[in-house]
């Protein structure tokens, strides 16, 4: 099950730079996680200031 990330998220583009698979791009509202080349790795939920991410 690929990570996502809520309403919470500031936009600070932390979680984009540690996406190992580049799964994560800034949308309308906020980030983004493409479900389909999310690997679960849990990179960017560790690095989240806001805690906006989660499996």
């Amino acid at each position: 099950m690929a990570y996502t990330i809520n309403d919470e998220c500031i936009s600070c583009g932390a979680c984009q730079a540690e996406c190992p698979t580049d799964s994560i791009s800034e949308g309308a509202a906020h980030y983004e996680i493409d479900a389909d080349s999310c690997i679960d790795c849990g990179a960017c939920a560790d690095v989240c200031p806001t805690d906006s991410i989660s499996a």
